[in-house]
C-alpha cells in the first residue's frame, strides 16, 4: 500500500460508512444487485489508486467483479440499462435520485463506463480520477434518498415494475 496517499484516505472514508441503519432484507432484489454492483466498482476503482494493482486485495476484487459481470447478464438483471434509459426519458425526477456516476455510466450518450471494472468518467483523460471526485461518489452511493429508493414499496420500485411490464 502506498503510504497514506490521498486515495487511502478516500478508501478509509468509504469504509467508515455503514448501512447498519438500513434494512437490507427489504431492498428490492434487482435494484439492490445494481446498488452493490456500483459499490463494488467504486471500491475497486478507489483501491486501484490506493494499492498496487496486483495486490491480493485488488486481485480478489477483480475475481469477484468477474462473477458479478456474469450475473449481470442473467435475464432478471440484464434490463437495468434499459430501465435507466426509460427512467431518464419518462421520469427524470426519479432518474436524478441515482448517483451521478451511475447516471453517466448507463447514459448511452455519455462516455463514462466501467473499464476493466473501474469507473472511468472520461476515457480520453490521462490523469487519475481526483480523490475528491471519488469521495463525492462515496457520498452519493450512501445518500439517504437514493437508499430509500431501492426499498420494496418505493416509487422507484413501482416504476421498475412498470418498466418490466412494458417490456
Amino acid at each position: 500500500m502506498l503510504e497514506n496517499n490521498e486515495y487511502v484516505k478516500v478508501l478509509e472514508y468509504f469504509y467508515d460508512k455503514s448501512l447498519i441503519l438500513e434494512n437490507m432484507s427489504d431492498f428490492h432484489p434487482d435494484l439492490s444487485f445494481w446498488y452493490f454492483d456500483a459499490m463494488a466498482h467504486l471500491d475497486y476503482t478507489i483501491s486501484l489508486f490506493a494499492f498496487n494493482a496486483d495486490s491480493p486485495r485488488n486481485m480478489l476484487s477483480r475475481e469477484h467483479l468477474k462473477y458479478r459481470k456474469d450475473q449481470s447478464m442473467e435475464e432478471k438483471y440484464a434490463c437495468f440499462s434499459g430501465f435507466m434509459d426509460w427512467l431518464r426519458e419518462n421520469h427524470p425526477e426519479q432518474y436524478e435520485i441515482f448517483p451521478l456516476f451511475i447516471q453517466k455510466i448507463y447514459d448511452p450518450s455519455d462516455e463514462a463506463q466501467y473499464r476493466s471494472f473501474r469507473i472511468v468518467l472520461d476515457p480520453n483523460e490521462k490523469k487519475a480520477t481526483p480523490s475528491a471526485v471519488l469521495q463525492v461518489m462515496v457520498d452519493e452511493i450512501f445518500d439517504k434518498k437514493y437508499l430509500a429508493s431501492i426499498y420494496n414499496g418505493s416509487e422507484m420500485v413501482c416504476l421498475y415494475k412498470q418498466y418490466l411490464n412494458l417490456r
